[in-house]
């Protein structure tokens, strides 16, 4: 992983929202609650810090999160439904 992508992923829940900042510029994962279900709605990266594997990383920290809630998770954006369809580790959290 680059040196860059060090930062640590914060969680913002009054915004719903999973954050990271790397090289001055800031990554994020909105998602919308309904009931005990995380509807993944929106993941967006800078150009500038592409192809770093930082969605990666901010899905990552969204369904360890909704794991540690006992929440089930929806993906509603392209990108969250690719890492799930990926990351079978995932799977018993689709909603």
């Amino acid at each position: 992983m680059n040196a860059g992508t060090e930062s640590r992923v914060a969680h913002d829940a009054a915004a719903s929202r999973f954050t990271i900042s790397v090289d001055g510029q800031q990554a994020e994962l909105h998602y919308q609650r309904e009931g005990e279900v995380m509807v993944i709605t929106h993941t967006e990266v800078p150009p500038a810090i592409g192809g770093r594997g930082i969605a990666a990383q901010l899905a990552k920290a969204a369904l360890e999160h909704a794991r540690a809630q006992g929440w089930k998770v929806r993906p509603a954006c392209a990108f969250a439904e690719a890492y799930l369809r990926k990351h079978h580790e995932y799977s018993d959290l689709l909603a």
